[in-house]
């Protein structure tokens, strides 16, 4: 049991009673609470040369699980790097008013006015270029919902090519992004977003912003080194961290949790103690409702048309393939922790899969297969 689980064991109830959780924050609790558990099946390894036996449980699958979630980007930055093309990138941070983020808290389904807002700024500044030939940049955009203290702090990171594509098929590279542009348009775009969805009510605190940010809310998009060689680190670093490492939680006494994080504002190392049930009010305000997608494409990552075929990619199609085998369990455990799960501890021989279990007893793989295609089949017969 690794120390985030043990902090929501001691605290399930009371978080239950006192807090209310969603039920997708219920949910990934508790699939992160059962994370490795044998009760919930796993697969068994055995040694052909020496007989010794190995049994490995199966994982959640949570983007709430530090261990799962660690995965879970592992494969999303992978994912992402495949579509980027082999230019140079800028890495834009959209902000928002404090007095806004209560908002998003209250209805999530203001965040998707973010991902609107960003894709409609970014459109215009490039077609802002040259109407007629309509270039189009291809841009990542990831909704963070949390600061580096955890507290509730909406805001988009987004990756942009330092150029478009024409209709015709003509690269213009845009390495000058106008900020001036960038801050008033965002805030305009936003707040008239979130005023369609709130009406008239909203219209007191739209008028608030617009007189204490008369230059529009901030936007971080200075140059930055983000070239084709290290594009795919930067996605990794900035684009698919999950809220919390374990390895950030530096103590748990039962009552209080200590972790320590570095301030944004000066990088200042700050070590921050506070109550257990406060802890967790941080964390799980940051779990997403099912199947909200947190990572969305614009621009020529969303499309797929023949004339984009002639870009060249940041990682070519033929090595894919090994990219996607780094992501793999064996693989990665052995990248991470240096051994070979599945090297036999005793005579160091490859072990091999025998069967799979669930509640206690053996699987037949046969009897799995079967069911997996008799409700394929039926989905396809009811549609």
């Amino acid at each position: 049991m690794n120390i985030l689980q043990e902090i929501f064991n001691d605290y399930y109830e009371e978080m239950i009673f006192t807090l209310h959780p969603r039920k997708s924050v219920i949910e990934n609790v508790d699939k992160m609470l059962h994370c490795g558990d044998p009760a919930f099946g796993g697969a068994m390894y055995g040694c052909p040369h020496c007989g010794k036996l190995k049994f490995v449980p199966f994982r959640c699958h949570s983007r709430f699980c530090p261990t799962c979630g660690n995965k879970y980007s592992m494969e999303r930055t992978t994912n992402m790097s495949f579509k980027l093309i082999r230019v140079q990138h800028r890495h834009c941070v959209f902000t928002i008013d404090e007095k806004l983020r209560d908002f998003f808290l209250q209805d999530r389904s203001l965040l998707n006015c973010l991902f609107h807002a960003v894709t409609s700024v970014i459109l215009r500044m490039f077609h802002k270029q040259n109407k007629s030939k309509n270039f189009t940049p291809g841009f990542i955009m990831v909704l963070h919902t949390f600061g580096r203290d955890l507290k509730w702090n909406p805001h988009i990171h987004c990756l942009i090519t330092e150029g478009g594509y024409s209709d015709d098929g003509f690269w213009k590279g845009v390495h000058h992004f106008n900020y001036t542009f960038l801050r008033n348009a965002f805030r305009t775009a936003l707040l008239n977003e979130m005023e369609t969805i709130l009406g008239p009510s909203f219209k007191k605190i739209k008028a608030k912003c617009y007189t204490e940010h008369k230059q529009g809310f901030y936007v971080y998009a200075k140059p930055n080194k983000c070239d084709p060689t290290v594009v795919t680190k930067y996605i990794g670093r900035y684009l698919g961290r999950p809220v919390i490492a374990a390895s950030r939680i530096d103590k748990y006494d039962g009552e209080q949790v200590t972790f320590h994080y570095n301030r944004h504002e000066d990088d200042k190392y700050v070590v921050e103690t506070i109550p257990a049930m406060e802890f967790i009010q941080r964390l799980i305000r940051h779990i997403p409702e099912k199947h909200f997608k947190m990572i969305r494409y614009g621009g020529l990552y969303a499309r797929h048309r023949d004339i984009d075929q002639k870009l060249y990619r940041a990682i070519p199609k033929k090595v894919h393939p090994i990219y996607r085998s780094f992501n793999q369990w064996r693989t990665a455990i052995l990248g991470s922790f240096g051994y070979d799960p599945l090297e036999c501890p005793d005579c160091k021989h490859k072990m091999v899969f025998l069967e799979l279990y669930f509640n206690y007893q053996r699987v037949s793989l046969e009897e799995m297969y079967e069911k997996a295609m008799s409700k394929s089949r039926g989905k396809r017969s009811s549609s």
